[in-house]
């Protein structure tokens, strides 16, 4: 698409609308100041199933408003309903909604839009595309990823849900879990067995599933911070027609990894953009107010946390540029996701040391024991979307050249493996 638009104009143009349809914050350059609206810099949400519904329910209107002038999509081709623009448009317009009041973040809303969307658009039949990108990139339906199982998180190559043909169906009979956001979504893109007598990567399919469908079942977990986003999904004799597989018979595992490099892949974010787990901001705002920045031991830990914070934001950045100039998917995915765990790490650490006794004994002051659920949350993230050892491994072996970890079922079929 041949771009009309100066960066300028459009600025002017997204500018106008923002100012028609959202209300200005009063300060965006005071994001993180002490006692200011409420606080909240949890990883995984801590709300009931009626806040979480309401809050989806905020989060698409507002996305489904922007749809109506591309501004959801801006990236994405014309025929999937995006002004076919470039990442700097992007920026642009991102960088000017973050000046105006609008419904907070939530994983379901990113797996749809961010992950499932672009995974469907690379590997889904003509069919498959015109189905479902345009509905998933506008949020008209939610998705949920159905990959890992209990017998198989980091070597998800391992899973063992099955998916047996029968004339012009599958037949699903299995377990997932940790599947977030699986209560309220409409669609899962799952991973099946469906060849037992190959090598483990390569008897798997991907599927697109209504998740409405007879013999499914959704059980929420409880978290320990005290919400139910995460879920266990069981597949009891369901059925669905070939036409939802995605991909070719077999090639689940690209379908998967290309998934999960959305998944790790933080190009989007600046560093110390709007993110699970609050800001650095934040983290000096909480220290500021208690008096703690003379310390030289604070001091310490918030310089560490704001240089990672710097680090991550390059890389990123890095990641981003190579994606718009259309380069293959490299090591910057699962640096990216090491640097973002290791990022919440050392913010836990730091506020932590900042808060003391505050941060596990309520005392009602704004901005202390509310650190909590960074503190519970953070080392969720250390498994999501491919452990942190895991991406370890794939940097020293695909990066560095060095040897891979000893595998003694490389080679052989799945079913003959010790499970």
């Amino acid at each position: 698409m041949m771009i009309t638009q100066t960066v300028e104009e459009f600025a002017i143009a997204a500018r106008e609308w923002l100012d028609v349809n959202a209300k200005q914050r009063h300060d965006s350059a005071a994001e993180g100041a002490w006692g200011a609206g409420p606080f909240s810099v949890s990883v995984f949400h801590a709300l009931t199933y009626e806040q979480e519904r309401d809050l989806l329910g905020e989060i698409t209107a507002w996305h489904r408003q922007k749809a109506e002038h591309g501004y959801h999509a801006i990236t994405w081709p014309t025929q999937f309903g995006g002004l076919g623009l470039t990442k700097e448009y992007a920026r642009i317009f991102s960088k000017l909604e973050a000046e105006y009041e609008t419904p907070n973040r939530h994983e379901t809303f990113s797996v749809t839009t961010g992950l499932i969307a672009p995974t469907i658009e690379r590997f889904g039949t003509p069919e498959q595309q015109e189905r479902f990108v345009s509905m998933f990139l506008r949020t008209d339906a939610l998705c949920c990823q159905l990959f890992s199982e209990p017998g198989a998180g980091s070597d998800l190559a391992s899973l063992s849900c099955r998916a047996s043909r029968d004339g012009d169906e599958w037949v699903i009979n299995g377990q997932k879990v940790w599947s977030s956001g699986a209560q309220f979504s409409q669609w899962g893109e799952l991973i099946a067995r469906t060849d037992p007598d190959v090598a483990k990567h390569r008897g798997l399919t991907a599927f697109m599933v209504p998740m409405d469908l007879p013999g499914i079942e959704i059980r929420p977990i409880k978290q320990m911070s005290g919400g139910t986003s995460f879920n266990e999904v069981f597949f009891t004799e369901v059925r669905i027609p070939d036409s939802l597989r995605l991909g070719t018979e077999g090639d689940g595992w690209n379908v998967a990894l290309t998934t999960l490099g959305f998944e790790r892949d933080h190009s989007g974010s600046g560093g110390g953009s709007a993110r699970p787990g609050g800001t650095f901001s934040k983290l000096l705002a909480t220290a500021q107010a208690l008096g703690r920045t003379d310390e030289p031991c604070v001091r310490d830990a918030l310089v560490q946390a704001f240089i990672h914070m710097r680090v991550e934001g390059f890389v990123n950045r890095r990641a981003a540029d190579l994606r718009a100039a259309g380069a293959p998917a490299g090591p910057e995915g699962s640096l990216g996701k090491l640097l973002w765990t290791e990022g919440m790490t050392k913010m836990s650490d730091a506020v932590s040391l900042v808060l003391g006794a505050k941060l596990v004994a309520d005392t009602g002051e704004w901005g202390t024991y509310g650190w909590g659920e960074h503190v519970l949350g953070a080392p969720g993230y250390r498994i999501a979307g491919g452990s942190d050892e895991v991406q370890r491994n794939i940097i020293g072996e695909r990066v560095l050249g060095l040897p891979g970890e000893p595998r003694v079922d490389k080679n052989l079929s799945w079913k003959d493996t010790l499970r």
